[in-house]
């Protein structure tokens, strides 16, 4: 077997420290590596940099270390369905960058292909590219640590503004099928930033419901191949949970 497949999950994440930064994978909690993130609490790690489009919810996925406090800055898109997110956030526990969610994508391809930075139209005339957007608040409300101004230039007579790309030490994501060379395949939405996550880690771990041999995939089915991935480890059918259930009057979902 590929000396990229780990036993447990907790073996494949042991070597995340103090001070990691991680790109993970999922929207909302659809597609979500939550084995490696439990695993990840059960550790000691701490002050941990997260790159997600959210941040779970307040019992599941990245949740679940924000609510012991493992965390120190998310970069995200979206928020919302969070509320120990927002506490902690406006309360200076928590440093946070938001972002647009189509530049955090290409922020994550950028940093796996080896492109330092990008011109884009989106935020410009917005805090996102003029800069004092509050990254982290005082205990007394008070902005502490605001964002840049970024660099903007003209192409074409329409302005535009320059985004870093991201890279992080470990990449964590969730994928249905993957073989033991860390080619993966994602179950239809789960795709969404799981591909992109992956690419941007330095040490990609990916938990997959299925563990197959080399061969066994389609080469035209894998959606991420394995040179991006270094850890693989088989987690088996994903417990799959909704972040909002709403019922009609009549008692149907």
């Amino acid at each position: 077997m590929s000396g990229k497949v780990y036993e447990t999950a907790a073996d494949a994440v042991a070597d995340i420290g103090d001070g990691a930064s991680l790109a993970v994978g999922g929207f909302g909690l659809c597609g979500i590596p939550d084995a490696l993130i439990d695993a990840i609490a059960a550790t000691d790690a701490r002050e941990l940099e997260v790159f997600s489009n959210n941040c779970g919810v307040d019992d599941h996925g990245l949740g679940i270390l924000l609510s012991i406090g493992r965390i120190r800055r998310v970069t995200a898109s979206y928020v919302g369905e969070n509320k120990e997110f927002a506490r902690q956030y406006l309360s200076g526990e928590l440093e946070v960058e938001l972002t647009p969610q189509g530049t955090l994508a290409e922020r994550l391809r950028a940093g796996g292909t080896g492109i330092p930075a990008f011109f884009t139209p989106a935020g410009v005339g917005s805090p996102i590219a003029d800069g004092g957007m509050p990254w982290r608040y005082n205990t007394d409300g008070t902005v502490a640590l605001e964002s840049p101004p970024k660099e903007t230039r003209v192409f074409g007579n329409k302005r535009y503004v320059l985004e870093e790309s991201i890279n992080a030490d470990y990449a964590l994501v969730h994928a249905e099928i993957g073989d033991t060379e860390g080619n993966l395949v994602f179950d239809k939405t789960a795709m969404n930033f799981n591909p992109l996550a992956a690419m941007a880690g330095k040490i990609t771990i990916a938990q997959v419901e299925k563990l197959v041999e080399p061969g066994e995939i389609d080469p035209g089915s894998v959606h991420l191949p394995g040179v991006f991935v270094q850890r693989i480890v088989h987690t088996g059918p994903q417990d799959k949970r909704i972040e909002k259930r709403t019922v009609s009057a009549g008692g149907r979902a």
